[in-house]
């Protein structure tokens, strides 16, 4: 069973900064790509980070990936109070050599900013 995990949510105030983290556990053969959704109270799921960035946090926050260590990161910058969300992290991985990649999505990890 493939699970991504995710860390490092919590609450900060208006401007802060929090560094989320997310790895694939289980077995699988490689990585193809891992990014970031969120999910407000109300709202639908919005993309924010993978290949590009959501129009919403351009420029505050920053993906970096170690697919070796089955992980990716999730800076972000500059918080704002519409950034209060449900962060989820979906990894698409190859479970053997060859084939299509598939999509596996985490339980995910509550920030909350503060005004």
């Amino acid at each position: 069973q493939v699970r991504p995990v995710e860390s490092g949510g919590g609450l900060v105030e208006a401007g802060g900064s929090l560094r989320l983290s997310c790895v694939a556990s289980g077995n699988f053969f490689s990585v193809y790509g891992m990014g970031w959704y969120r999910q407000a109270p109300g709202k639908q799921r919005e993309f924010v980070a993978g290949a590009e960035y959501g129009d919403s946090v351009k420029g505050r926050f920053t993906l970096s990936r170690d697919y070796a260590n089955r992980m990716v990161y999730l800076q972000m910058n500059d918080l704002k109070p519409e950034d209060t969300a449900v962060y989820y992290c979906v990894a698409e991985v190859f479970l053997e050599n060859g084939g299509s990649p598939k999509e596996y999505w985490g339980q995910g990890t509550q920030v909350t900013v503060s005004s």
